[in-house]
């Protein structure tokens, strides 16, 4: 196969009670895993499984609906991991701290923002921040599994954070209350690694 299923690195309960335990369990070993599984599906045989996914969405276009709803629900659902931590700490690094407050004023001003994007998503899909080539930072969305790696993202830029919208993230623990799962969110936020994806 030519992509795995990345660990947490934490266990599925370690966010509670922010993001409960049965819902990372599915998500993670359910959801994703039935992405990642369809992903291989789609590419197998192909220059495809040879392919970086970063590569792959700079020309989702040209590729069928299986790669590029599979492909992203594997590579969001990937990178959505690496956002989520037991033990958030505000205290940011400091380039990023300049960044957020160059684009947006203060860290509470991004929130506000970024829940905003994630609670008026329409249906299934994400939110994200993301950093532009010339360093500008900004708040999008995007549509059921796509991202802003895609070309066919009206938005693009690299995601330095993101959160998933789909009702699998949070139904169990929430229900129809998106708004207190995105505001939950904010408690678990690596903002480490949003730090390290900015400075890379």
């Amino acid at each position: 196969m030519a992509f795995k299923l990345p660990e947490l690195g934490f266990d599925y309960d370690a966010l509670e009670p922010h993001i409960d335990a049965r819902t990372m369990e599915i998500h993670h070993s359910k959801h994703h895993a039935g992405y990642l599984k369809k992903f291989n599906a789609a590419i197998e045989g192909t220059e495809l499984e040879k392919m970086k996914p970063t590569h792959i969405f700079a020309e989702i276009s040209k590729y069928g609906d299986a790669v590029r709803n599979n492909g992203g629900g594997f590579f969001n659902h990937a990178l959505f991991w690496n956002f989520l931590t037991p033990n958030s700490n505000e205290n940011l690094e400091r380039n990023l701290a300049d960044a957020i407050n160059k684009y947006f004023g203060t860290l509470e001003n991004l929130k506000e923002e970024f829940s905003k994007a994630a609670a008026s998503q329409f249906g299934s899909g994400w939110a994200w921040l993301v950093k532009k080539d010339n360093g500008e930072l900004l708040v999008t969305s995007t549509p059921n599994q796509d991202n802003p790696l895609m070309d066919i993202s009206p938005v693009n830029g690299t995601p330095i954070l993101c959160l998933d919208v789909w009702e699998h993230a949070y139904y169990l623990k929430y229900q129809n209350k998106r708004p207190d799962y995105i505001q939950a969110f904010w408690n678990v936020v690596n903002w480490n690694k949003v730090a390290e994806l900015y400075n890379k």
